[in-house]
């Protein structure tokens, strides 16, 4: 007997132009996606799965793709109508947006609005859907290969659930952050997540700085790992293939730190694939050679890496005691306020008399946290530990309690 998908797994244009019909009138869709990210520079997308307060359904994208229906699946799931409910869905949008040419707005992450909620910065979905709707999902298909036809009738299941309870936590969290007065708190953040997404074809030449010891570089050395990442960048786009498939991380630190002049010195370079010297060598010499006659006011800014001064290892502790208190306060986890090294920048930054810029100083963190760090680090607040408790508690000067 032939395979027989069921219902809810949409591989045709039909059964596409009939959903399309009942989705055209929803206020809310939850979104996920399944793709595979291992052998492309751009993630191939095999199902997007999508849920409303009526159904919930999985769709074939390669089966799809080529069909006249799906031009109008993209409008409907860029309606500025419908709110598009995701968990941890930065991958999902940007996939998304890929496709459809836009980001689909507005949305709602379900994993940034829990961190708002004490559940934690990055809590997973199967935790999530345990914790606000009491079910257990499986994890069998964790590490599926999505791309295989046909789909088991588990896998589709599998698929279908990471979309069935979207809706359901997206009105539990609704419901708390209305209470506690933080959805201007949890729009802001949905706002930072859709300017990265929009953004990250522009911030191409900033992906240097993800290289781990990138700054561990002179200036100049830096200059030219900025041009290398940026070539790697667009070869791997053209070749669609990941980006260490060119070249991988260490390599492109390894040449910028040695500049090579002539294809002999790549080869000596370890790591370095003999095959790519071949294919991209003179290309990778051009770079290098440009890199290197930029004027310094062009090198990036590195990091000085310099340990702190006592008084300023003191202030960082005490800034991180703060932060600590007042998220605990909240009941959020104080990384979602502020990070280790955006406390340190503050302190040094300060000291330098420079103005900090980091998002603990900027919209709602700021409301809620900055200005206590900085009054804190000015001498204007203090802390004061509760013997009996432990609890700390912040007072100024006059003040009995707080």
């Amino acid at each position: 007997m032939p395979h027989q998908p069921p219902p809810h797994y949409i591989s045709d244009e039909p059964a596409l132009s009939r959903l399309c019909d009942q989705l055209a009138s929803c206020a809310r869709l939850g979104i996920d996606t399944e793709f595979i990210g291992e052998e492309s520079f751009v993630p191939r997308l095999e199902l997007i799965q999508l849920s409303t307060a009526d159904l919930q359904v999985v769709l074939d994208f390669p089966a799809l793709q080529q069909t006249r229906a799906l031009p109008r699946l993209w409008e409907i799931i860029c309606s500025t109508k419908i709110e598009k409910v995701v968990h941890a869905g930065r991958q999902d949008l940007e996939l998304l947006a890929t496709h459809m040419g836009q980001l689909p707005r507005p949305f709602f992450d379900t994993q940034i609005a829990a961190a708002m909620l004490g559940y934690g910065a990055q809590i997973a979905y199967a935790q999530l859907v345990q914790r606000t709707q009491g079910a257990r999902l499986e994890k069998s298909h964790t590490f599926t290969n999505w791309s295989q036809r046909p789909l088991s009738h588990d896998q589709i299941a599998y698929a279908l659930a990471d979309v069935r309870y979207l809706l359901p936590i997206h009105d539990e969290l609704l419901r708390r952050l209305h209470s506690l007065g933080r959805l201007a708190w949890v729009q802001e953040e949905f706002d930072r997540l859709g300017a990265l997404v929009v953004e990250r074809e522009q911030t191409s030449r900033e992906r240097y700085q993800r290289i781990r010891g990138w700054d561990s570089l002179k200036p100049r050395q830096a200059a030219v790992l900025r041009e290398l990442t940026a070539w790697r960048e667009t070869e791997a786009r053209r070749r669609n293939v990941p980006r260490g498939r060119v070249l991988r991380d260490e390599v492109l630190l390894q040449v910028a730190r040695q500049a090579p002049k002539h294809q002999a010195d790549l080869r000596e370079i370890r790591g370095f694939p003999p095959q790519e010297v071949a294919r991209s060598g003179e290309a990778i010499l051009t770079v290098i050679a440009q890199a290197l006659t930029l004027p310094a006011s062009e090198w990036p800014d590195v990091p000085r890496d310099r340990k702190p001064e006592p008084e300023s290892a003191g202030q960082f502790e005490l800034l991180q005691a703060t932060l600590k208190a007042r998220a605990a306060a909240l009941g959020i986890a104080p990384t979602l306020l502020a990070t280790a090294g955006d406390l340190q920048k503050i302190v040094d930054e300060r000291a330098a008399g420079n103005t900090p810029t980091v998002p603990l100083l900027e919209g709602w963190r700021r409301t809620i946290a900055g200005d206590l760090i900085l009054s804190v680090l000015e001498g204007r607040t203090a802390l004061r530990i509760t013997a009996d408790t432990g609890q700390v508690t912040f007072y100024q000067d006059g003040d009995k309690s707080s």
